[in-house]
């Protein structure tokens, strides 16, 4: 089952179940996403009895799945963009036998094609390409085991970066908040088990290509994550309860052999680029430069549709 929420003036937008070739849909039984999460058990058999998809679905109309949150956290579990990163920022991070994990502003997700709003080019305007699960309530203590079942739907994230801001912040050990401005969304959410062999282990076995200005930059598949979201979930709550509708991010996808398959965002392909050149020759994103993202499944399947949008200037 995939999930879309439509734009109708509202802060939250209209929730619908979107058909199988996804050119229809049909109206959910509640109103908006956040509610139907926060009655997930209630509401999941009503949701998948939908049969009959009688409205046309506009794609200019969908908004991210959940256009604002209670909290997005977002992990750091793709160990080869990781240890490239610290050695190009200069960060030495002890080793720690826990999954790496910051929050982010969650006040407002960007739909799929809504163009992205930045400030000044100078700030190192990044793309950072992520899958994402959203939670129903997750009680506190609740075990890596457990965790699983809370998962209720997995959608794919473009993390805007500011690279300029982040190493300085990132040195303070006080955590990030002026290089991370709000994230992406693709169109649809999409329930585990539609997503067929593309979820195992409760991580995305499915490539996710990135094209900047039309040309693909990356192709690196999910599944090289060393914490599986079950375990990403847990680790969230281990000190307090997670609300219904909280979203938890992955990190940017990246591989081992990321000279061949290429990058999920800029900062690590100048980073390729330092440690074998001695300096980076790829520039961060200007205004009016596009960037469009697709998970796809071994079978070709393109399960939460492609976020395509532009950067344009305050």
């Amino acid at each position: 089952m995939r999930l879309a929420t439509l734009n109708d003036g509202t802060p939250d937008g209209r929730l619908v179940v979107v058909s199988p070739d996804a050119n229809s849909c049909a109206a959910a039984p509640v109103k908006t996403l956040q509610e139907a999460l926060e009655r997930w058990d209630e509401l999941l058999p009503q949701l998948r009895a939908i049969a009959d998809f009688p409205d046309p679905l506009d794609m200019a109309q969908v908004t991210a799945p959940l256009p604002r949150a209670w909290q997005w956290l977002d992990g750091s579990v793709y160990a080869s963009h990781g240890a490239l990163m610290d050695k190009v920022i200069g960060v030495d991070k002890p080793p720690v036998d826990w999954p790496l994990m910051y929050q982010g502003v969650s006040s407002k997700f960007y739909g799929p094609t809504e163009d992205v709003v930045m400030a000044d080019e100078a700030l190192g305007i990044d793309f950072e390409g992520e899958f994402g699960v959203l939670t129903t309530r997750v009680p506190m203590g609740t075990t890596a085991q457990d965790a699983g079942a809370h998962i209720a739907l997995v959608v794919q994230i473009n993390d805007w970066s500011l690279r300029t801001l982040a190493g300085p912040e990132m040195k303070t050990g006080f955590g990030w908040v002026q290089a991370k401005p709000p994230c992406s969304m693709a169109p649809f959410a999409v329930t585990p088990d539609e997503l067929g062999d593309g979820w195992e282990d409760f991580q995305p076995n499915m490539h996710l290509r990135v094209h900047w200005n039309g040309e693909q930059f990356g192709d690196a598949h999910g599944k090289a994550m060393g914490y599986g979201f079950d375990k990403l979930v847990a680790h969230a709550a281990r000190t307090r309860e997670l609300v219904a509708g909280t979203v938890i991010g992955s990190g940017t996808v990246s591989n081992e052999n990321y000279r061949e398959v290429g990058s999920s965002c800029i900062a690590e392909r100048r980073g390729i680029e330092i440690v074998d050149e001695g300096a980076p020759r790829t520039e961060f994103m200007r205004f009016g430069d596009s960037v469009r993202m697709e998970a796809r499944t071994t079978d070709g399947r393109t399960p939460f549709g492609a976020i395509e949008q532009r950067v344009v200037s305050l």
